[in-house]
């Protein structure tokens, strides 16, 4: 079984596969609210096609072991998710295209840092670290056409994840 090491996770590491969620130097920072507020403006584009934007809460429990078995990809709108307790996550994707598990990729986000999956990328499901988690979700709902593809891994092809 291939064992991975998660990265940390960067905008320029996670950008072949989508977009990194947080406040930093990188994002435009605009006061607000007369200055008692700033907002991190536009930090990332949320594709929906022909379906429509909505926003959900994912109750996630770790997976214990973290053995990365099934794979999923939508390829008609981003996801992202974005911790709402203060916890880190994992985050394992592999390119668009045809699924090849010698090309995934694990990266630790810390409890400050939330993914937008570009369309079509592959991508574990939610992996809580430390407690179950609360994530706050923006997809896609509706529309015309199947936005979900998965994959399940052959034994031979599954990744532990080591800490």
């Amino acid at each position: 079984m291939r064992q991975v090491i998660p990265e940390p996770l960067t905008a320029d590491a996670f950008a072949p596969f989508g977009d990194v969620i947080e406040a930093s130097d990188r994002a435009e920072a605009k006061p607000i609210n007369y200055g008692w507020t700033t907002r991190f403006n536009a930090l990332t584009d949320v594709a929906v096609g022909d379906g429509q934007a909505i926003i959900s809460i994912f109750r996630s429990k770790p997976l214990t072991p973290p053995i990365l078995k099934i794979f999923e990809r939508h390829p008609l709108g981003s996801q992202a998710f974005m911790p709402l307790q203060g916890r880190p996550f994992l985050v394992a994707v592999a390119p668009p295209g045809g699924f090849h598990p010698a090309k995934v990729r694990v990266f630790r986000a810390e409890a400050n840092q939330g993914v937008n999956y570009a369309k079509g990328t592959w991508h574990h499901f939610l992996l809580a670290l430390e407690a179950e988690s609360d994530f706050l979700v923006v997809d896609r709902d509706g529309g015309p056409g199947e936005n979900l593809d998965e994959v399940e891994l052959p034994e031979a092809d599954w990744i532990a994840v080591r800490a």
